[in-house]
């Protein structure tokens, strides 16, 4: 296997207006003032002793000391390999607060050739979106998956 793999849950629910979907915004200065494509599929790395379902439930908990979500899930696909990680997702049905949500974090020089290392949050805040304003603010890699979702759901 060469390259980063990760796999993710997109967890929905089902509000007064239709089905919602839970993203999170990306952590670290880069996305910090961003809005559209800064939100995305909550999400586990994985190696070759792990499987991508496992961690897929693990990165859709989102929160460290979390339990996955319980159950199977509706299989979304794979988005394309346009970038370092190779996503296959699934979908299930939860209800997570997101005020519980306690990212893990990374390590990064910052600024850019100071020497200096900081550390950021992976995701600075978890919302639940709406399909249409989720497709306007995911990553537009992963907007194949609440669309597959809704298909799904239909």
């Amino acid at each position: 296997m060469t390259g980063r793999r990760s796999a993710g849950l997109l967890l929905y629910r089902r509000a007064e207006d239709g089905l919602e979907v839970l993203l999170g915004h990306m952590g670290g200065p880069f996305y910090a003032r961003r809005d559209a494509g800064a939100w995305t599929v909550p999400k586990g790395e994985y190696g070759p002793d792990e499987s991508a379902w496992d961690a897929a439930r693990r990165g859709s908990g989102v929160a460290r000391g979390r339990p996955p979500p319980e159950g199977g899930a509706d299989p979304l696909g794979e988005r394309g390999r346009g970038g370092a990680l190779d996503d296959p997702a699934g979908a299930t049905a939860a209800d997570l607060d997101p005020a519980t949500v306690v990212p893990g974090t990374f390590e990064m020089e910052w600024p850019p050739r100071s020497g200096r290392r900081q550390e950021f949050p992976e995701l600075d805040r978890v919302e639940w979106f709406g399909l249409d304003r989720a497709r306007a603010v995911v990553v537009p890699a992963q907007a194949a998956f609440v669309d597959r979702l809704a298909e799904h759901q239909d």
